[in-house]
C-alpha cells in the first residue's frame, strides 16, 4: 500500500459556530445560518458567498429529531448558496467530521477550490426518551437495542471493562468532568459554561433562598458523589459523566492552499486526515479501546508526517467521560491504562503538557451530534490562531488535532491541523 499524502494542500480560511444549548424557538436552519454568518465574519479578507462551490453537511438525524429530511439543500437555501451542490453526510456523531473529510477530498480532486463544510443538529424539541430512541439507531438495532442497551449503557460497559483491567475508579471519570467544566466556563458558546464549583455554589444559594437544608459538600468530588445532585445513569456513569442533549451548528470554509492567502492572513492548513470503521460493540473482543480511532489516527499521523508527541492541543470525542480517557490512549498520547492516570495528575489540563478539550469538550460545550466534529475544528482554529481568549493554550500551538467518533466507535475520523 502506497503512502497517502495531501498533495495539493487544503486550508481552513474561516470558521464559525452558533451557541450550543437548548433553543426551543429555533430550527436547525436558523442555527446553521448563525454558524454560517459567524464563519463569514471570521474570514480575514472577506468572502463572497457566490464564490463557494459546494456544501458538505454533517447531520445525523434531522429526519427523526425534526421530521425534516433532505437537509443539505435546505441549509444551502437558507444560507443563500443555491444552486451549488449540497450533500448531506450521515455517520452518527461523526457526521460533520466525515463531512470535513469529504470536503478535503473534493478540493484535493481538483473539482473545487472553495468548499463550505457544515454540521447541524436540533435535538432538544423531543422529550428525553425519544432522543434516547433516536440516538439508539446509531447502534446495532438487531442485536444491541433489543437487549436493553442505550448509549449510556454502552459506555458504562466500556468504563466497567476499563476500570476492571487498569484500576481506574469513578473518581478518575469525575476528574475529566471537573476539568472540562473548568474549560467550558471560559467558553461563551458552551451549553454548560459553568465550573462544577460554580454549580455547587448556585445550588447552595438556591437552597438558602428557599429555606431548604443547605448541602454541606466539601469539594467537587463530594458533590459528584451525591446521588441527588449527580444521580447514577448507568454504573459507573453518573449524570455529570454524560454529555448533554444539545442544539447547535458549525461551519468551516476550506480553500485550496494556493488560494488560501486570498482569503486569510493566517490560514490553518490541514495536513493529515484518517478515517476507519469497526464492528458494533457487541462483536468486539476488547471494550477498553476503539480500534477505528487507532487506525484513523495512524493514517492521519502518517499523512501529516508527525507523531502523537508532536500534537500540542487536541479536541477529542468525550460524549462520556470514559470516552476521553480511552481517546487519549487510542491517539497515542498515553500508553494503554495510563489515560486515567494522566487526567488525575493534571497532564490534560489547559495549562498542562497535553491540553485536551480546551473548549470544554462535548461534556461542557455541548453535543449537537451532527455539529460536534466541526465544533472541535472551530476550537482548534481559534487555538492555532491565538484567538481562544481566556482558554488560550500558552505559546500558541502550531499543531492541533480533532478526534470525532460515531456510535460506540463504529466510525472514527481524525484530522491534524498546522499553523505555518
Amino acid at each position: 500500500m502506497t503512502d497517502r499524502k495531501i498533495g495539493r494542500g487544503v486550508a481552513v480560511v474561516g470558521a464559525g459556530m452558533s451557541q450550543f444549548g437548548a433553543f426551543p424557538q429555533l430550527a436547525s436552519r436558523d442555527l446553521f445560518v448563525q454558524a454560517f454568518s459567524d464563519m463569514r465574519a471570521s474570514v480575514d479578507k472577506g468572502i463572497d458567498p457566490r464564490d463557494i462551490q459546494a456544501l458538505y453537511l454533517g447531520n445525523y438525524s434531522s429526519d427523526l429529531f425534526e421530521g425534516q429530511g433532505h437537509t443539505a439543500s435546505l441549509m444551502a437555501d437558507w444560507a443563500g448558496l443555491t444552486p451549488i451542490p449540497a450533500t448531506r453526510i450521515e455517520d452518527a456523531c461523526a457526521s460533520s467530521g466525515v463531512a470535513l473529510r469529504q470536503g478535503i477530498m473534493a478540493i484535493l480532486s481538483g473539482m473545487y477550490d472553495l468548499v463550505l463544510v457544515g454540521g447541524v443538529e436540533k435535538m432538544t424539541n423531543l422529550p428525553t426518551e425519544r432522543v434516547t430512541d433516536t440516538l439508539a439507531t446509531a447502534a446495532d438495532v438487531l442485536y444491541e437495542i433489543p437487549s436493553g442497551f442505550t448509549f449510556p449503557g454502552f459506555y458504562a460497559a466500556m468504563a466497567s471493562a476499563y476500570m476492571a483491567r487498569y484500576g481506574a475508579t469513578p473518581e478518575s471519570l469525575m476528574a475529566v468532568g471537573i476539568k472540562n467544566h473548568e474549560n467550558g466556563a471560559l467558553n461563551s458558546r458552551a451549553q454548560f459554561g459553568t465550573a462544577i464549583g460554580e454549580i455547587m455554589a448556585a445550588k447552595v444559594a438556591k437552597a438558602q433562598q428557599k429555606g431548604y437544608p443547605v448541602p454541606a459538600w466539601r469539594d467537587e468530588l463530594d458533590f459528584l458523589h451525591d446521588d441527588r445532585a449527580n444521580p447514577m445513569i448507568a454504573w459507573p456513569l453518573r449524570l455529570f459523566d454524560c454529555s448533554p442533549i444539545s442544539d447547535g451548528a458549525a461551519a468551516i470554509l476550506l480553500a485550496a492552499a494556493d488560494l488560501a492567502p486570498s482569503f486569510s492572513d493566517h490560514p490553518i492548513h490541514i495536513i493529515g486526515s484518517g478515517q476507519a470503521s469497526d464492528v458494533a460493540l457487541h462483536d468486539r473482543s476488547d471494550l477498553t479501546a476503539i480500534t477505528a480511532a487507532q487506525a484513523a489516527s495512524r493514517q492521519a499521523y502518517e499523512m501529516a508526517g508527525v507523531t502523537s508527541g508532536d500534537i500540542q492541543v487536541a479536541e477529542v470525542h468525550d460524549c462520556f467521560t470514559i470516552a476521553e480517557i480511552i481517546a487519549t490512549e487510542d491517539l497515542g498520547f498515553f500508553e494503554p491504562g495510563q489515560g486515567y492516570v494522566a487526567v488525575e495528575e493534571g497532564l490534560t489540563r489547559r495549562e498542562g503538557p497535553r491540553p485536551i478539550n480546551t473548549s470544554g469538550g462535548l461534556k461542557s460545550k455541548g453535543h449537537p451530534v451532527g455539529a460536534s466534529g466541526l465544533g472541535q475544528v472551530f476550537e482548534i482554529w481559534r487555538q492555532l490562531r491565538g484567538e481562544a481568549g481566556a482558554r488560550q493554550v500558552a505559546g500558541t500551538p502550531r499543531l492541533g488535532l480533532t478526534h470525532n467518533v460515531g456510535g460506540t466507535g463504529q466510525t472514527a475520523v481524525v484530522h491534524i491541523f498546522e499553523r505555518r
